[in-house]
């Protein structure tokens, strides 16, 4: 049986090593119970800090991977803040395009710029 709510700290702290040469371990990662409108979404505020929620009822029951590439989406954005203090001005521009396609080739994964779970939505 699937785990509805893994853990995604875990899972972060192992993305940032693989992937971001752990350059975001200042960022908070945690579940949202109550986010219902997208998959995932990461937040900035004043002072440089930066936070990614995953909307549980969203991704619960989605398979292992749109977890992952949720979450590696959501990081790619949290990267660009952090290094480049970009605060998504060109929201899914060239560099997030280029990291997003850098850790598609070497994970095997299929990241995109939007998060396709419409069924869910229309359930919430």
């Amino acid at each position: 049986m699937l785990d509805p709510c893994p853990d995604i700290r875990a899972l972060f702290i192992e993305f940032d090593r693989q992937y971001f040469n752990s350059t975001l371990g200042s960022v908070e990662v945690s579940w949202s119970p109550k986010m219902t409108l997208c998959a995932g979404v990461c937040q900035y505020s004043r002072g440089g800090y930066c936070s990614i929620r995953l909307s549980q009822k969203l991704l619960q029951f989605r398979s292992k991977k749109e977890l992952r590439e949720t979450l590696l989406h959501e990081m790619i954005h949290a990267f660009l803040f952090v290094t480049h203090q970009n605060r998504d001005h060109d929201a899914h521009g060239p560099l997030f395009r280029e990291h997003m396609e850098r850790i598609n080739r070497l994970g095997g994964y299929n990241i995109s710029v939007y998060h396709y779970f419409t069924d869910e939505v229309e359930y919430y």
